[in-house]
């Protein structure tokens, strides 16, 4: 694919495919066609990026082909189909996180699939910009080897607003109806950047909680974990904490051998140095991690060289997200 330009298609056009389609034009994709259940959706975001063909039908827009790469940023549910027909079609895949509601379910799919197409998951939590300076200081050796790691997160986005539903159930109406919530929609992204900076880990024990009124999914988690030669790391958060931002913010701490990196919030600091922390935009650099995690899966569709984050490495983050639930007691 080195010598001949890639054409990509979208399905799923909710409200994370403007940064996806933002992405690929930055990487020189062209996109040539949308598709969305939601015909008017699709038509909104193919208009707004000049994009010519609109489908409705995932079956139709493969049948007419056209493209070698196929983007699915569709809701969960979609995400099984739409790749075993990209592959069928010999169409590369970028899928959105989580691959499938169940392990079950995406080792169904990683075998159906095989090697006859490119697959790789569009986890991009890890290519945060501030995750990204803990990944570069820990490559740097600023800390030795980890011995000790603890993330957690919290937002206000449940609780509740006088006069009007929570800020998350208006965002993501779908979590009404979700069993699973905090841990399989957000914190699966923290799970996996501690997988990144510590290498593989396992669940210990782990706690869940419901703090809003009314929805069937959890809001609130407590995680214990471990690693090699005796790492300890946790995972704690609540997205039902009065007086945090509606969006959750995260607060990372790993502990090393030579020494002890912060990052909370926006700042990344070692402990000792915090005068000379960095300070990261979240805001104004929120569109880098689409940038990188695109450009990752175009590099690797040119060259064949290995997705960081392909199907069998979020595969692991995945049953690491499953035996959460799992330690806690909770049907998977």
């Amino acid at each position: 694919m080195t010598e001949t330009p890639i054409r990509a298609a979208l399905v799923g056009a909710g409200m994370i495919s403007l940064y996806h389609l933002r992405a690929w034009a930055k990487a020189g994709v062209e996109i040539v066609a949308v598709c969305d259940l939601d015909r008017g959706k699709a038509e909104a975001r193919a208009k707004e990026f000049g994009i010519g063909r609109v489908y409705d039908d995932p079956a139709r827009l493969f049948a007419d082909g056209g493209f070698e790469a196929v983007d699915i940023a569709a809701s969960v549910g979609a995400h099984a189909p739409v790749t075993r027909l990209a592959a069928d079609n010999g169409v590369h895949v970028l899928l959105q996180k989580p691959m499938c509601e169940t392990v079950a379910e995406a080792e169904a799919l990683v075998d159906d699939v095989g090697e006859r197409v490119r697959f790789m998951v569009h986890e991009n939590y890890r290519f945060r910009p501030h995750y990204m300076t803990v990944r570069t200081w820990l490559d740097e050796g600023r800390i030795g080897t980890p011995r000790h790691a603890a993330i957690a997160c919290r937002g206000s986005g449940l609780c509740p607003r006088e006069g009007t539903v929570p800020f998350l159930i208006e965002r993501q109406p779908y979590l009404t109806g979700f069993r699973r919530n905090l841990v399989f929609e957000t914190m699966i992204h923290h799970l996996d950047v501690l997988r990144c900076l510590t290498g593989p880990l396992t669940v210990v024990a782990a706690r869940l909680n419901r703090l809003a009124d009314g929805l069937p999914g959890e809001d609130t988690a407590a995680i214990l974990m471990e690693g090699a030669d005796g790492l300890i790391a946790t995972a704690d958060g609540c997205i039902c904490a009065p007086g945090y931002p509606q969006l959750h913010g995260d607060r990372l701490e790993i502990v090393g051998t030579r020494g002890t990196v912060v990052m909370d919030y926006n700042r990344v600091f070692m402990v000792g140095a915090e005068d000379e922390a960095e300070e990261v935009d979240l805001v104004g650099r929120y569109q880098e991690c689409f940038d990188t995690t695109i450009e990752a899966f175009v590099t690797g569709l040119r060259h064949g060289t290995p997705f960081e984050t392909d199907r069998l490495d979020n595969l692991e983050t995945l049953r690491l997200m499953e035996s959460v639930y799992r330690a806690a007691g909770v049907a998977v």
